[in-house]
């Protein structure tokens, strides 16, 4: 072995006592590294162990060598202040819900409705063994028709999971939906924007159920469940409800077996606390909401006692390697990512929005009123800089508020609604929802010719329907308009990659993204596994920048 004359000064310091007391560190002197950037290249070998060594007061760090009973008669001999084993990024989080969906991380993207979680991401993440979810809110029936289509001829042996999110103003296209998933095969939904349970979302779930060869309960048909109030949480935790059960025994869509056998899984085998994220949001903090829902899941589980217990997961805010790893930390068995996808290529959002999104801070989001729910007064998060859409969508719902017809609007309040918003006269624009509606809702056309209050709530709808629809087309004028559903994850995620070839969003990929955020969360377990055990490290050596493209090799 070489004598080390000059050693660089690293910052390293341990204040805890050594781990092996009973073992040193052989091997080179050559491959143990005592500069700065050196031990960080060391640090981030993530599939090789880390042995800390102190020669000559110096610390160091390699990944070679190997340990050897201590000699107590041997002078010169280098101490080992601690090793740290290998870490593999399948170790993060949850193995049962790997293998359950047949992925390798525990991390999926959420469904960004209208399609901008599209084809292609959900394609793009597939390939590689993670799961995504398509973004089927919104869209025509034959739309998701031919969504399927395409993932499933792309990936036949899957992952992939397609969007149900809740409608409780159109009914049938929630149960279009489910139809076509049960035609097709499709056996991962991720539903969301449920305020309860439906008889359409019991239905996919119980037509999935049979027994195999060992008598035992198959479930084909999984269900990730989006929440983010302990309340609707209970209900997917639990099994679907008799009464809906029966009912759907006697319209023939399930078996009376089907049935018995869906009394005794809970309805969602996977929960995601959504916290902080964009679109339909409750705004619940993280660090709030995931311990509430997983102490609901053990009370939940210690009474029905599951085979298999369900998974709690997390969303909304989850944009960097240390929100990752807070999440898992935390307990969560897998991570959501939604608002940072929307600016990477493969998403269906046009330039603009993708270019907008990449400039946003954390502060550059706000609420404001929802198409599918606006009489009810919902309302989700969306990007207020570069746009006008959050300030004009709350004006609408003021004007809804304080007047029951459109007739009641003063001539100068309507005047602006015509020239600043609508860009033509109202009376247009009712008669273009009537075009729409004869074709897709007649129910409701009908309920509205009279009903002045819904007609007016109608035409306000034309609008918020619209805009993010301009946001994923790039309707050109309208960019002022556009609605772009996100949460401050997004600064978070622009501050991480501020300086890297990140920051630019033609260089964004949904894998890549991936890829660097899930080694980012291992490289800084690791990095915390060191302080736990006494190891003083500067910031240097906490920080995970993406350097290249994971994709390149």
């Amino acid at each position: 072995m070489k004598t080390v004359d000059v050693v660089l000064e690293n910052g390293l310091e341990f204040y805890g006592s050594p781990c092996n007391f009973n073992q040193v560190w052989k091997g080179s002197l050559d491959c143990v590294a005592f500069e700065a950037s050196r031990i960080k290249e060391k640090l981030l070998s993530l599939d090789q162990p880390c042995y800390i060594v102190r020669v000559d007061g110096k610390i160091g760090v390699t990944n070679h060598g190997y340990l050897s009973p201590l000699d107590n008669g041997k002078t010169g001999q280098i101490e080992l202040l601690m090793v740290i084993p290998p870490i593999r990024l399948q170790q993060l989080g949850d193995p049962n819900f790997l293998n359950f969906h047949g992925t390798k991380y525990a991390y999926t993207t959420g469904a960004m409705a209208g399609g901008i979680a599209s084809e292609e991401m959900i394609i793009a993440l597939g390939k590689e063994g993670i799961l995504g979810s398509f973004g089927a809110g919104g869209l025509p029936l034959n739309r998701l028709e031919i969504a399927i289509n395409r993932i499933q001829y792309a990936l036949p042996k899957g992952p992939y999971a397609f969007n149900l999110i809740h409608s409780p103003n159109e009914p049938a296209l929630e149960r279009g939906a489910v139809d076509l998933y049960l035609k097709y095969g499709v056996r991962t939904i991720e539903a969301s924007a449920f305020l309860d349970l439906t008889p359409n979302i019991v239905y996919y779930r119980a037509a999935g159920l049979g027994l195999n060869s060992a008598n035992e309960i198959e479930i084909k048909n999984k269900i990730i469940a989006k929440i983010s109030r302990r309340e609707v949480a209970s209900k997917f935790m639990q099994p679907a409800p008799q009464k809906m059960l029966q009912e759907l025994v006697a319209q023939g869509l399930i078996s009376e077996l089907q049935a018995n056998l869906a009394t005794k899984v809970p309805l969602a085998d996977d929960i995601t606390a959504e916290a902080d994220s964009g679109g339909h949001t409750d705004n619940r903090p993280l660090v709030c909401l995931l311990p509430s829902i997983i102490a609901l899941r053990d009370e939940i589980q210690a009474q029905y006692n599951y085979e298999k217990p369900i998974r709690v997961g997390v969303a909304g805010g989850i944009a960097t390697p240390q929100s990752a790893l807070a999440a898992f930390m935390m307990g969560a068995a897998y991570v959501v990512t939604g608002s940072i996808n929307q600016s990477c290529i493969e998403a269906g959002s046009c330039q603009h929005t993708k270019q907008l999104l990449a400039q946003a801070d954390m502060a550059d989001v706000m609420m404001a009123p929802a198409a599918d729910m606006f009489e009810m007064g919902v309302k989700l998060q969306v990007l207020k800089r570069g746009t006008m859409f959050p300030l004009r969508a709350q004006k609408l719902y003021e004007i809804y508020r304080n007047y029951n017809s459109i007739d009641e609007i003063p001539s100068q309040e309507r005047e602006k609604l015509e020239k600043q918003i609508f860009r033509k006269p109202l009376a247009h624009v009712w008669e273009e929802t009537v075009t729409y509606l004869s074709q897709k809702n007649p129910e409701k056309l009908g309920k509205a010719v009279n009903n002045p209050k819904l007609k007016m709530a109608l035409i306000f709808r034309w609008y918020l329907g619209l805009s993010s629809r301009w946001s994923h087309s790039g309707e050109k004028g309208r960019e002022v308009d556009y609605q772009i559903w996100c949460g401050p994850a997004i600064g978070s995620f622009n501050d991480w990659v501020r300086g890297s070839y990140l920051a630019d969003p033609n260089h964004r990929r949904v894998v890549d993204v991936a890829n660097h955020i899930m080694m980012g969360t291992a490289y800084l377990y690791r990095i915390q596994t060191l302080k736990i055990q006494g190891l003083y490290i500067p910031n240097y050596y906490s920080q995970y920048t993406p350097v290249n493209s994971t994709l390149e090799a």
